[in-house]
């Protein structure tokens, strides 16, 4: 009998559930330790399997079609990157309650990059777009195109429109809504004109991984990535980065005057439905940071 979807909790998603799919499934790792990994994502909840394995289960049945994608795509991905990624050497089916198809991984040792852990920021933003551009030049023939598995990330904007606009209007005072709504209008009317290429889909501090020095040594979780738009992997610019940083990456990146201009849009929706949500003073802080950055650039980019 198949687990009821409707019914499964992702709270239920702990190292005793883990331990028991493992030992159902892949008896030979049943004595190896599992322990959470931190920091957890959304998507996706990952548990360290002995040293050198990680198990990642999705979250919701929403993330489901990642999963496939994943085993199918990173394998061929891999040998083409200039960093390590996350190889699968095992596919999980539902059982022991849970409802849907999970993976095994080799472990990537490495911190989430955290700006106080970062040595040099402007050669760790090189870095990422060196890794970014080597992305965008892998053959995109046959590569899942933008849509629900990606959750619109490299297709068009304006798939967030009525979003955005409501947020806009939500958070009132709170931001200065004219200016940012051109910022929007100026994103949605820089459509993407290249061929579409290989995009990351989460390009975050949490997914990008550092060595002992400091170092960016691996990228993470590709489970919004696929073929389309590679505007959404540029929100790093100021998310994290700031003036001369900034301005390494963007050099560095080389993509035209309109990617940057739906790269504002994507930063600046991300940024006010978290603000509109209220979740949290951090978070909250941090993204009006981002909103008053776009902006800014968008006017000097006027």
């Amino acid at each position: 009998m198949k687990p009821e979807t409707s019914r499964f909790d992702a709270r239920d998603i702990d190292p005793s559930l883990v331990r028991s799919l493992v030992a159902d499934q892949f008896p030979a790792w049943a004595g190896l330790a599992v322990r959470a990994a931190e920091p957890q994502g959304h998507d996706n909840r990952t548990f360290r399997l002995g040293e050198h394995m990680a198990v990642r289960l999705p979250s919701h049945a929403g993330y489901v079609a990642q999963i496939a994608k994943e085993q199918t795509w990173l394998p061929r991905l891999a040998p083409q990157l200039p960093l390590p990624i996350p190889t699968p050497i095992a596919a999980g089916v539902p059982g022991c309650g849970y409802p849907w198809p999970w993976s095994v991984y080799r472990w990537l040792e490495g911190r989430a990059a955290r700006k106080d852990r970062i040595r040099n920021l402007a050669q760790f933003a090189r870095d990422v777009a060196g890794f970014l551009a080597a992305l965008r030049r892998i053959d995109p023939v046959g590569g899942p195109p933008a849509g629900p598995h990606s959750f619109g990330r490299g297709g068009p904007l304006a798939t967030y429109d009525g979003q955005t606009r409501e947020a806009i209007a939500k958070l009132g005072d709170a931001i200065d809504g004219g200016a940012a709504a051109e910022v929007w209008d100026a994103a949605l009317a820089a459509p993407a004109t290249g061929a579409p290429v290989w995009f990351h889909g989460d390009i975050a501090v949490n997914n990008l991984l550092l060595d002992e020095r400091g170092r960016l040594a691996a990228v993470i979780d590709f489970g919004c990535s696929g073929v389309g738009d590679p505007a959404c992997d540029l929100v790093l610019a100021w998310t994290l980065l700031d003036g001369d940083d900034r301005a390494a990456f963007q050099a560095a990146v080389g993509l035209d005057p309109g990617a940057w201009a739906r790269a504002r849009g994507w930063a600046l929706w991300k940024a006010l439905i978290v603000c509109a949500a209220g979740r949290g003073r951090a978070d909250g802080e941090g993204s009006l940071r981002v909103i008053e950055a776009v902006v800014a650039e968008h006017r000097s980019a006027a």
